[in-house]
């Protein structure tokens, strides 16, 4: 390395065994806990796409055979290393201030076999598209962020249908769950893991549902939810439109408060706060955000177990943009959406590893800005950046011309499989399509 550099490739190969150590105990067998090990590091690389074949093929396998075994039939629990990814990013990442943030995101698909999939609104596509959704729940603080759970919505046009879910490795008894429920599911297996957080925050969908509300308070939780600006809200003097109220706000109710930092700088907006009136115990208040520029507003409807300054329910607002940039991050650099998965055990397998390799980059990230050894004029050291350096100086994949002509070879002889069993399907059903014509 150059001289007087910060960047330690030893010990950053050293948080990247500390990282896949953590789930070593999950696997009963040396081949499958190795491999996973090489499977978070492929999910890390810079290639063009990321799945089965082509992760065995930068990792040095032979055949994607064995990375299709550990997906889906190897003997590991996905949800046992679920949970140990949320210690490992609460470890590294503790913050006393952090938040919870609760959001969807959207993987557009093709055709209706792949678990989940059905044609509804997400945000991936901004429309509605045949798509698999999932929610996620993302620890929030000033060290960073990453996800800590994860949860795959099953529409009601599957969960209605044993036999659909049974092939797609789903239990035939799985009932029908709501985003929000999703969430709550996913907050109390938080907590009930032994950790403490104040506040947790999501859009319209999570605020929107009064079940989740209750919840949230019932555990002492606070929250910043937001609301659409149609949601009725109760005070002092009845029940109004979120919108309704905020304009009866004179100007001295407006303060101009920044909402996080952002890659540009502050994130400035006007922010003002209406109590509102409820006879359960906590203080509730309809929080109202107005852009600077184009005047916009965003509502939010927050409860806090006792008094809180506006700068609280503002930062806590603004903690949401976390999980933006977690999706974007993990599948951007850790192929969270790259699977190309049908059935539920190798999607939750995939999906869970691709978390531990963001985490992983969101530990070295608050680990190096912990330090800040380097000089004055360059920017800190972002996840992208750790990514690029991380698989430069630290691994050194298989890629020797034999190794490639063999995955040449292998590719070539399963397409020529599945061209020649093509054209034996279509062949009997063009003989089933003539003979019928016959008779």
């Amino acid at each position: 390395m150059a001289a007087a550099h910060s960047i330690d490739p030893g010990r950053w190969r050293k948080a990247f065994e500390v990282a896949v150590g953590r789930i070593a105990g999950r696997f009963a067998r040396v081949a499958p806990r190795l491999r996973a090990g090489r499977l978070v590091l492929g999910l890390l690389a810079e290639l063009p796409r990321k799945n089965r074949w082509t992760i065995a093929e930068w990792a040095g396998e032979k055949t994607p055979l064995g990375m299709q075994h550990l997906l889906c039939r190897a003997s590991w629990d996905a949800d046992a290393v679920r949970d140990d990814v949320r210690e490992y990013v609460v470890e590294h990442l503790r913050d006393d201030a952090a938040v919870l943030v609760v959001d969807e995101t959207g993987d557009v698909k093709k055709g209706t076999r792949t678990v989940g999939v059905q044609r509804q609104y997400t945000g991936t596509a901004g429309r509605i598209e045949n798509s698999q959704v999932a929610v996620y729940l993302v620890y929030a603080g000033e060290r960073g962020h990453a996800a800590v759970d994860r949860e795959l919505y099953v529409p009601r046009s599957w969960t209605s249908d044993p036999d659909r879910c049974r092939a797609a490795g789903l239990s035939e008894d799985t009932l029908f769950a709501t985003k929000p429920e999703l969430a709550r599911t996913m907050i109390e297996r938080f907590l009930d893991a032994g950790h403490h957080i104040g506040w947790v925050t999501g859009d319209e969908v999570y605020g929107s549902n009064p079940k989740l509300r209750a919840a949230l308070e019932k555990r002492g939780l606070g929250y910043v939810l937001a609301v659409a600006c149609s949601a009725e809200v109760p005070t002092g003097a009845g029940k109004f439109r979120a919108d309704t109220l905020a304009g009866k706000l004179p100007k001295r109710a407006w303060q101009e408060l920044s909402a996080g930092s952002g890659a540009k700088g502050h994130r400035y907006y006007d922010w003002a706060v209406i109590d509102l009136t409820d006879p359960a115990p906590g203080h509730r208040h309809l929080l109202i955000r107005r852009n600077r520029t184009t005047g916009e507003l965003a509502y939010y409807r927050c409860h806090s177990t006792g008094p809180v300054p506006l700068r609280t329910l503002v930062r806590t607002a603004g903690s949401r943009w976390r999980v933006e940039e977690t999706f974007q991050t993990e599948k951007g650099l850790a192929g969270l959406d790259e699977h190309q998965v049908r059935r539920y055990p190798s999607w939750s397998r995939w999906v869970t590893l691709a978390m531990l390799a963001h985490a992983f980059l969101a530990v070295v990230r608050a680990d190096e800005h912990a330090r800040r050894t380097g000089p004055d004029d360059l920017a800190p050291l972002t996840c992208n950046e750790i990514q690029h350096l991380f698989l430069a100086v630290t691994v050194r994949p298989l890629n020797d011309l034999v190794h490639r002509l063999s995955w040449s070879d292998w590719r070539r002889r399963h397409q020529a499989r599945s061209q020649s069993s093509h054209y034996r399907r279509q062949a009997a059903t063009h003989e089933d399509h003539e003979l019928q014509l016959e008779y």
